[in-house]
């Protein structure tokens, strides 16, 4: 197969269309379900996702919290500074961050929060534009503790705020309900699991649905565009995830039912792993011990997938990995569903459904 042109991923979206809050009710959102054996669409609202499951079924979910990663503090000259903490380094105090502005931060430079909550130190520069950053905490907490109590929500660059009126909404929306909240490992919000509520889940259970738990650690990276001239070129960002010996298990048969996945993140985890496994680890099970790997695996068309036989997910960005991958699933073994998937988002923007993360949901079935 020739390589595919990162065109294949274009698509004009009006602005308007780009969600800048969450619906009034999770569940209300829109959800545009398609078969892929029927080629058929239907319009229909997430709270009416249990007509498209039955027993059996397994919801494997990303329960990873997200961090309120971005901090504010102020250089010792008076200047602001705007820290977002990006993934652990060495050390329970050392980070990886954005910082802002880099160029009046090199190495050496300190900032501090101005109640005295933290202090930073630049260690080094990255060749990526990132920083490595020691943080010291009156009270030896980790810099994680502080970020929950003072830190702001992570928000994509497409969510525009003015001012912090929406803070407290944010905090409690660009979160699953699901969510592990001691586990604040993502620095962004597994979108696709925004629009469940503790009573679908509920409802779900009741009719036989099962969950399986998959951790990762969702990163910036994952709104990172691909700008090579052929999708094949692009160089995938990688990030941590877990999954714990029965969500393995779950993956493998005996089955009875689908493997749903929730999310792209969800998929990333779940076909990382297999893609090592050709069946659970009589060890890791025997123990109860969890599978923690680093996934680095770009799924795109003729992707064959072997452990997931439906997805929920949000509409994503042009040229984005994660459309890549909506792109392969639509049509395993093939290259078909990138030109299906342009059709099926200009019928959801002709229907004016809401995009991107805080934005409406597809069932692919």
């Amino acid at each position: 197969m020739p390589p595919l042109p990162t065109t294949l991923l274009d698509y004009d979206l009006p602005p308007r269309l780009i969600a800048q809050v969450p619906s009034a009710r999770r569940d209300q959102s829109r959800l545009l379900v398609v078969d892929r054996a029927a080629r058929t669409l239907a319009h229909r609202t997430f709270a009416d996702l249990p007509e498209y499951l039955q027993a059996g079924d397994t919801l494997f979910r990303n329960n990873a919290a997200v961090l309120p990663a971005r901090l504010h503090a102020r250089r010792p000259t008076g200047g602001q500074v705007e820290c977002f903490l990006l993934r652990p380094a060495e050390g329970g105090q050392t980070w990886r961050c954005l910082v802002k502005p880099g160029k009046k931060l090199p190495p050496g430079a300190t900032f501090a929060h101005p109640t005295g909550a933290f202090t930073g130190e630049i260690i080094a520069k990255e060749l990526d534009g990132s920083a490595l950053v020691r943080f010291t905490t009156p009270d030896g907490q980790p810099i994680t503790a502080v970020a929950g109590r003072l830190g702001d929500v992570p928000l994509p660059p497409y969510i525009e705020r003015a001012d912090d009126s929406r803070r407290a909404d944010d905090l409690e929306r660009y979160q699953t309900v699901y969510a592990d909240r001691d586990r604040q490992v993502a620095v962004a919000a597994p979108t696709a699991g925004l629009h469940f509520t503790p009573e679908l889940l509920a409802q779900l259970d009741r009719q036989g649905v099962h969950t399986a738990e998959v951790t990762l650690h969702v990163g910036l990276g994952t709104f990172k565009p691909i700008t090579t001239e052929t999708i094949e070129a692009h160089q995938i960002h990688r990030e941590v995830y877990e999954l714990p010996a029965a969500t393995q298990q779950a993956l493998f048969p005996p089955l009875a039912g689908r493997r749903v996945a929730v999310g792209t993140t969800t998929v990333r985890s779940v076909e990382d792993f297999l893609s090592a496994h050709s069946a659970p680890t009589a060890l890791s099970l025997s123990k109860g011990l969890p599978h923690l790997a680093e996934a680095a695996l770009f799924i795109y068309p003729p992707r064959v997938f072997r452990g997931v036989d439906a997805l929920i997910t949000n509409f994503h960005q042009p040229r984005s990995t994660l459309l890549c991958l909506v792109g392969a699933f639509l049509t395993p073994g093939s290259a078909e569903g990138m030109a299906w998937c342009r059709e099926i988002y200009a019928e959801a923007i002709a229907r004016e459904y809401r995009f991107f993360s805080y934005g409406d949901a597809m069932l692919i079935l």
